[in-house]
């Protein structure tokens, strides 16, 4: 069976993006580019509103293929390139952690807006185990250093109930359940003024890095062009009329 990221529409402005490459899903050379591809793809759609990320089978991802990677560690910065790419996307991404969550692959779940799990899924911070890094900068940012140095210098498997506590996923679920609630929490996303959640997710993101001073000209230059938005206008129209509004993203 070939690798392949599963590209399907989940629901009115929400694509689901699934990896396949089994048994554990690393993302390899290939399926890094496969995976590029597939979010070039479906962000040139203007429709696009929410993505989900999720992984087939046993796993969500197992990260990086180091089998593959060469002596000069070429592959490593390749997935770097790939965390960096998902993170910065325009569109919040909704991962749905059905299984083993390793390593590279807890890095590709850090980069998501939104993470939720399988009652299922291990989490584990593999970069102690293999002699590598990985999460040390995005993780004590999701969850304060004390926890995150916890997964970090242990490299044990954390199970989704202590990843909740911790605050790294927001809901568990039942393994049957996992992609309804993915696709409800994703679909109330995209039902949101689309230049509103982009500039959410913008400002959101920046946040922790800024000073309150420059994060107050952040968000003033956003809110100014938000509030000339033809979204913004119907939005108050439709709340007048008692109505729901339609949103253009314009």
């Amino acid at each position: 069976m070939s690798a392949e990221v599963h590209v399907e529409p989940a629901g009115p402005g929400v694509v689901q993006l699934t990896i396949d490459n089994p048994p554990m899903n690393p993302l390899g050379v290939e399926m890094r580019e496969t995976f590029m591809r597939a979010l070039d793809r479906v962000e040139a759609d203007d429709t696009l509103r929410c993505l989900i990320v999720t992984g087939k089978g046993r796993a969500f991802c197992s990260g990086d293929d180091l089998k593959a990677v060469g002596p000069q560690g070429e592959d490593l910065a390749g997935f770097g390139r790939l965390l960096d790419r998902l993170e910065g996307s325009r569109v919040p991404i909704v991962a749905a952690v059905n299984g083993w969550c390793v390593g590279g692959g807890f890095e590709l779940a850090c980069c998501c807006d939104i993470r939720i799990a399988s009652t299922e899924a291990k989490f584990v911070c593999a970069g102690v185990n293999v002699g590598l890094m990985a999460s040390t900068y995005r993780l004590p940012r999701l969850i304060g250093v004390s926890r995150a140095k916890a997964m970090l210098l242990t490299g044990l498997p954390h199970d989704a109930e202590t990843a909740e506590r911790y605050g790294f996923v927001t809901g568990v679920y039942a393994p049957d359940d996992l992609m309804t609630w993915a696709q409800r929490l994703a679909e109330r996303i995209a039902s949101r003024a689309p230049l509103s959640v982009e500039a959410t997710k913008r400002t959101a993101t920046r946040a922790p890095d800024l000073s309150p001073e420059d994060a107050n000209k952040m968000l003033g230059a956003e809110l100014r062009v938000l509030r000339k938005s033809n979204d913004h206008k119907a939005a108050v129209a439709a709340f007048r009329e008692r109505k729901d509004p339609e949103f253009t993203r314009t």
